[in-house]
């Protein structure tokens, strides 16, 4: 019981950082301090009624949240290097890798994609090995991926994107209705940068949520976006001899 408690609550915490809340909001529900939310979510010792009033708080019925720890049970958070390394030295398994974690289904692949059926269909079994998917019968897949799965930091995945697709991602002007650039450059404080950080992390969350809020709607509906969201330093080449050697 006291395992199925602790599950339940880390898939609780999930839920609330896919929805943008922290534990400030969650002590305003509960009338609580925030440290005293924060010991009750570590020892694992929220009653029933603070339960369903911090689902509400993220329009979650308890139903739900314990049908979400079922789902996430066994899945994978993250894959080891050496499954990264193999699904990124292969073009056709990443893009396949990539399609299946946005849902989309065999045929939907061989539609848009125009892959050889037989090439799929193996990749695709490939997937099932590396136990990132259960290749069903009809090649149907069941991704078993827990909701918070991630590519390692700056593991092979991460640095075939960053390496092959940056330089060809950039190779446009932004003006198409589906895209959007925007450049800022100022100066922060290190609290500030910190705090914007955050609101980075909160943007993303919201990018994932509505990555899995519209997997309901029809295939045709949906189209492919890549996000990225950066902040550094601006020591880069442009000016770095602006000033001459220093």
């Amino acid at each position: 019981m006291a395992r199925q408690t602790k599950a339940l609550i880390t898939t609780l915490k999930r839920a609330l950082k896919a929805h943008g809340k922290t534990y400030a909001d969650v002590a305003t529900a509960l009338d609580l301090s925030e440290a005293s939310v924060k010991r009750l979510l570590s020892t694992h010792q929220l009653s029933l009624d603070r339960l369903e009033a911090i689902g509400q708080l993220i329009g979650l019925e308890i139903t739900d949240l314990v049908k979400q720890m079922e789902e996430d049970t066994g899945r994978i958070e993250r894959l080891t290097v050496e499954q990264e390394r193999e699904i990124a030295g292969d073009l056709t398994l990443l893009l396949i890798t990539v399609c299946v974690l946005n849902r989309w289904t065999l045929d939907d692949i061989l539609q848009v994609h125009q892959l050889d059926p037989h090439t799929c269909t193996q990749k695709l079994a490939r997937l099932d090995k590396l136990q990132l998917i259960d290749l069903l019968p009809r090649n149907r897949v069941k991704l078993k991926v827990a909701a918070n799965f991630n590519w390692i930091e700056n593991g092979p995945i991460q640095q075939f994107f960053q390496q092959r697709i940056a330089s060809e991602y950039f190779n446009s002007r932004f003006q198409a209705e589906d895209e959007n650039l925007i450049v800022l450059n100022g100066m922060l404080s290190k609290s500030s940068n910190q705090a914007f950080q955050r609101r980075m992390q909160r943007l993303a969350r919201e990018f994932e949520e509505f990555n899995r809020e519209d997997v309901a709607l029809d295939f045709d509906t949906r189209h492919g976006a890549t996000v990225i969201i950066a902040i550094r330093g601006w020591h880069y080449g442009l000016f770095k001899n602006a000033g001459g050697e220093h």
